[in-house]
């Protein structure tokens, strides 16, 4: 679908199900109001699973266990009811950064993401079209909702790259649990 938003970033292949959920948010720029669900294979992974039919525990599987080889494609889903169907894309499964503190970059991407309950690919281009035209009949509800300064064609690497580094820093491993049991 026309225009295309994607991103190029890194992840190290042991990275959970679950992690990669958290990154792909912070690097589209959502806000983990809604499910989720990676799709590899004819597999289905979620948080909180009820039944079988519900898919796999994400948390319990490790990207590079599930996918090897470059090339490979898996679907993300998020939002059930906007749906919002990405197509993940393995393409090197040895890229190694030398910089410390860097397992989790954002290369490049294009376009900004569109708003959490915009409606799905159909609403995104209703509330870009209401944006760009004063006359609108939704021009200012929509502006309001967006803070008034949203931009569908920009995309900042360098803000996603802050963004994830502090990810990092909050989800890092601790000495202690919360209430002290070790």
């Amino acid at each position: 679908m026309e225009p295309e938003i994607w991103r190029r970033f890194v992840v190290p292949a042991r990275i959970t199900l679950d992690r990669l959920h958290d990154v792909i948010q912070v690097v589209m720029g959502w806000k983990d109001y809604h499910l989720h669900e990676f799709g590899v294979g004819k597999k289905r992974y979620t948080e909180y699973p009820k039944s079988k039919q519900d898919g796999f525990e994400c948390g319990k599987y490790r990207l590079g266990d599930l996918i090897k080889q470059k090339g490979r494609t898996f679907r993300y889903l998020y939002d059930f009811g906007d749906d919002w169907e990405h197509e993940l894309v393995i393409e090197d499964s040895h890229y190694f950064n030398p910089e410390p503190g860097m397992e989790l970059y954002c290369l490049e991407g294009e376009r900004c993401c569109p708003p959490e309950d915009v409606g799905g690919a159909p609403g995104f281009f209703e509330f870009c079209k209401a944006l760009k035209d004063p006359n609108h009949r939704e021009h200012t509800s929509y502006t309001e909702w967006a803070g008034g300064d949203y931009d569908s064609g920009k995309f900042d690497a360098q803000a996603v790259n802050w963004e994830l580094m502090k990810y990092l820093r909050w989800s890092r491993d601790r000495f202690k649990t919360w209430g002290g049991i070790e």
